[in-house]
């Protein structure tokens, strides 16, 4: 996902440094050409030579090294890197970067950098807490830089709070929201609605189906890699949420539909790849319904049909995109589906195609529009969501 993207890390002096190691390989194993700048503080906790080897590139510590390959490091680095990462981020170089002073390899990459800058502070959690601290990571975010916010947890001085470096995996996600995609969808505000709907029969037991959000959850990552403002509806699924988007967990259809209601009027795109309940039980019983030796049945209502309503009270210039989860004539009930719903695009798959519907890691859609329709081969939802989107922003 990063071929041909320049990533600089800049590693200061703190005892998180040895996480950088694996985000160095991290990147390089999505085929980043990784660069490292570090401060001579950093070197105490991490050598040079393990970035290195891991990189294959030489690591800068020192403004007047030429031993690399690139002319005039300091200014090259930053002007010619896609994202710049500085990890942890130490209270001096964040002290230093905010107020322009350059003195070291690390903040004179810095401030001649023409890339996304996002900085990851990691510090004792007074330090972390100090308002001087605190009003230099406000100034860096008012002039452009983003600041991944700390973690808490127990910390190397045996305090807890707030103050740890994330984990790799996620100062990664972060790398990837900056560049990993052209930000195509910027200023685009995006609804995705995910996952399966509980419908209460008891305080135990609920009608459910086999969604487990993957499709819905790649979507919405996939919109803010590309740069859009993303609001996830989605219902309890065992995914992480996605970061750089904002999750609004529901869990039944009659929540679904009243935060769909909510958010739609202020959207540009909504995508419903929700596996929404068609059907609620009448009553809800308060305690558990005990097992009897005879037969029982629950009295079912109509849910809101939360995709035509969405075709119903769509606002101007809004695009709309349903899915269709069909076992047979799925070309039909999808152009159908289309036509009822009001709606300007249907995302169709059959739960009888190979590698395809619930669960799975992978799909087969087909894309059914008013004048087109495109198949698409079997793609990882990730990559279907990707040429889903490269669909919608056609259409915009």
């Amino acid at each position: 996902m990063l071929k041909g993207k320049r990533i600089v890390l800049g590693v200061a002096g703190g005892i998180a440094a040895y996480k950088m190691a694996d985000v160095a390989s991290m990147l390089v194993k999505l085929h980043a050409d990784v660069r490292v700048v570090m401060t001579k503080n950093a070197c105490h906790f991490i050598t040079p030579e393990t970035f290195e080897t891991l990189t294959g590139n030489h690591v800068y510590v020192d403004v007047f090294d030429t031993a690399g390959d690139l002319h005039v490091p300091h200014v090259n680095l930053g002007t010619s890197a896609d994202c710049l990462l500085v990890a942890p981020a130490s209270a001096d170089v964040i002290g230093k970067i905010s107020h322009g002073i350059a003195d070291d390899m690390l903040t004179t990459t810095v401030l001649p950098a023409t890339c996304p800058v996002l900085l990851a502070p990691s510090m004792n959690v007074h330090m972390y807490a100090n308002k001087i601290v605190q009003d230099n990571m406000v100034m860096l975010a008012s002039y452009g830089y983003k600041i991944i916010e700390a973690d808490t947890g127990f910390l190397a001085c045996r305090e807890e709070g707030k103050g740890k470096l994330p984990q790799p995996s996620v100062l990664v996600e972060h790398v990837l929201l900056a560049c990993a995609k052209e930000h195509d969808m910027k200023g685009k505000k995006v609804l995705v609605t995910a996952g399966a709907t509980k419908e209460a029969i008891d305080p135990v037991r609920y009608i459910t189906n086999h969604s487990t959000g993957k499709m819905g959850y790649a979507i919405a990552k996939m919109a803010a890699y590309r740069g859009a403002d993303v609001t996830l509806v989605a219902c309890d699924t065992a995914l992480d949420d996605p970061i750089g988007v904002r999750t609004v967990h529901v869990k039944s259809a009659a929540d679904m539909f009243m935060a769909v209601k909510t958010y739609a009027a202020d959207m540009d795109i909504i995508i419903k790849a929700a596996a929404v309940a068609d059907y609620t039980p009448k009553n809800v019983a308060e305690n558990k319904i005990k097992k009897k030796d005879d037969d029982m049945s629950i009295e079912l209502d109509r849910t809101q049909d939360i995709l035509a309503w969405l075709g119903d009270n769509r606002r101007e210039n809004q695009f709309i995109c349903g899915f269709s989860m069909e076992t047979e004539n799925l070309i039909e009930n999808s152009r159908a589906k289309l036509i009822k719903k009001k709606v300007d695009m249907i995302a169709a798959n059959s739960l009888k195609t190979k590698g395809a519907g619930f669960a799975g890691d992978t799909n087969v859609v087909t894309i059914i529009t008013k004048d087109s329709m495109t198949e698409l081969p079997l793609l990882s939802k990730e990559e279907t969501a990707d040429r889903l989107l490269d669909e919608i922003v056609k259409k915009q």
